[in-house]
């Protein structure tokens, strides 16, 4: 069987880690609310070392991918999180200091193992594909990981509370051991250890070239591939401020877990559309106008939806929001597939620079958080200050000389 018939099961395996990944993280978020009593700074706090773990295994976890092997990263992948989780569950009982200091332990055990997966199953999508074949199967794996996480998110308050705290471990672990199944099933019937070895040759391969309307444009397509990866990170900066604050914020707006979940998955569902829409539609490609609209949009969004309790605006804020991160996100992806060769280690770059960005935002608003903590809505106007700093270096990579 040749190798593209394998990537329809990568898929699977893809929207299994995100469902998992999206519920395991970000409902950690209210058992430390709940259990341990973290407020906004204590989530920052913590994940923004989330954050500066992932930025460094994930670019070490693109380039172990690109030479060792496909198959390898996934499996190492895959057994790692589900061996963490096993010992996040066990550790519940355990004194509350112990038990806290083991989930923050568990955590970064946790994301380094993930930062096997992410780069790897983008390396994987894109490899042996001509630039058609790579814009198709972007766009594929974007729809699979962004509905599964905004499934994963809609569902999870209810999850968390039908099934308790417990869920948070053992049921990503079901996931990922039926990764890990489906993985050893491939390898066995389609000699995928061989077809996933990274060893696929310049034969198999095509030049990797940018398409014609990047050779149209003034700007080189190496300095759209500069801007997607200076905006990516800015991007999660945003995104992770925000979804460190709403276990606070829904206690401050008397929510329960489960209508936070609901309420605030909007945008993931709008991110979702986006990327159905920049799939279809390829006229955003190498524009820069169009990056630009969306960095803005992310900025503006992100401070109301952090400082505004009027329904309308929040609703309004959170389609800007997911149309925003969905073209930064694309972007950087696409133009790292559609200049680059070296599909890994591409991978890891995007990763590891959506590690900094969930590594910068949050602890910065940590620190303000910290040196203000009579002004609640510092840390957001922190933010979009350093937002703002994203956005005039948008401007200067375009227009220098």
């Amino acid at each position: 069987m040749p190798f593209r018939a394998i990537k329809k099961w990568v898929f699977v395996l893809e929207g299994l880690n995100a469902f998992a990944c999206t519920y395991y993280f970000n409902y950690l978020l209210f058992l430390l609310r709940d259990d341990f009593g973290f407020g906004n700074f204590g989530n920052l706090l913590c994940v923004a070392v989330h954050g500066g773990v992932y930025a460094l295994a994930s670019w070490a976890g693109g380039q172990f991918a690109q030479r060792r092997g496909y198959h390898a990263a996934l499996q190492i992948g895959f057994l790692g999180m589900a061996a963490a989780l096993g010992v996040g569950a066990m550790m519940l009982d355990a004194a509350p200091r112990t038990a806290l200091a083991a989930q923050i332990a568990v955590l970064m055990v946790w994301t380094v193992a993930m930062c096997f997966t992410w780069p790897t199953l983008q390396a994987v999508i894109s490899e042996g594909e001509s630039r058609e074949g790579i814009a198709r199967q972007i766009g594929i794996y974007n729809l699979v990981w962004a509905g599964s996480a905004a499934v994963g998110y809609a569902t999870g308050g209810v999850l968390f509370e039908a099934l308790g705290a417990r869920s948070l471990f053992w049921l990503p672990i079901l996931f990922h051991s039926a990764q890990l199944v489906l993985l050893g099933i491939i390898a066995q019937g389609v000699r995928m250890a061989h077809a996933m070895s990274g060893e696929i040759g310049a034969a198999h391969t095509p030049p990797s070239h940018p398409e014609a309307t990047a050779l149209r444009q003034p700007v080189k397509p190496e300095t759209f591939l500069t801007m997607a990866r200076v905006a990516i990170p800015f991007a999660y900066i945003a995104i992770n401020t925000l979804l460190a604050v709403i276990p606070d914020r829904a206690r401050a707006l008397n929510l329960s877990t489960a209508e936070a979940g609901v309420l605030n998955s909007l945008w993931f569902f709008v991110r979702l559309g986006a990327f159905v829409l920049l799939w279809r539609w390829t006229g955003w490609h190498y524009r820069f106008r169009w990056l630009l609209a969306a960095f803005a949009g992310l900025a503006v969004a992100f401070l109301v939806l952090l400082t505004s309790e009027q329904v309308v605006l929040l609703l309004v804020a959170q389609v800007v929001f997911g149309f925003s991160t969905g073209l930064i996100y694309y972007s950087s992806l696409f133009y790292a597939m559609d200049v680059g060769e070296a599909k890994g280690e591409h991978g890891g770059f995007h990763e590891s620079a959506i590690g900094l960005g969930i590594c910068l935002g949050p602890a910065l608003g940590a620190a303000t958080l910290h040196f203000a903590p009579s002004r609640p809505d510092s840390g957001a106007w922190a933010v979009v200050a350093l937002l703002a700093c994203g956005f005039v270096a948008l401007l200067w990579l375009r227009w220098r000389k």
